[in-house]
């Protein structure tokens, strides 16, 4: 049987569609983030979460973001480096009226300049939401 606790984390981790073995890398982290959600996403992968500096190919970077952090486009095109073909980026911002909260235009627009569609947006916890960004079918047919 699993604890209330152990389905809560592990459901964060369906949320995101993480599967068991899925290679997973953290950009952004900082004290702010929701150390819950990393617990349940390394419980998932059964593995620790590469960091920015990791050289491995990727399934899935989650890339913490606030509204002070930059060029979230740059960003973006940085973060697509490692990510394996049929990868993905989940963007996991402040919710709205939270510090550092970034306008869903702005993640679009970033998406659009790097070259990502964004699929869909989920509510993950009290502090953070996040959008799923992948690459469009037709770009993957132009490589």
């Amino acid at each position: 049987m699993v604890a209330a606790e152990d389905a809560g984390k592990i459901g964060v981790a369906d949320r995101l569609g993480i599967e068991p073995g899925t290679v997973v890398q953290e950009i952004g982290w900082d004290e702010d983030v929701d150390d819950d959600l990393r617990a349940a996403v390394e419980e998932r992968v059964g593995s620790d979460l590469l960091d920015e500096d990791a050289d491995e190919v990727v399934d899935v970077v989650l890339l913490w973001w606030r509204e002070d952090d930059g060029d979230l486009a740059d960003a973006l095109i940085n973060a697509t480096t490692p990510l394996a073909d049929e990868g993905l980026i989940w963007v996991l911002t402040p919710k709205t009226g939270r510090s550092g909260h970034v306008e869903p235009s702005d993640i679009a627009e970033a998406a659009s300049t790097a070259g990502l569609a964004q699929t869909s947006n989920i509510n993950l916890s009290g502090d953070w939401s996040a959008t799923r960004l992948v690459s469009p079918k037709s770009v993957k047919a132009k490589r």
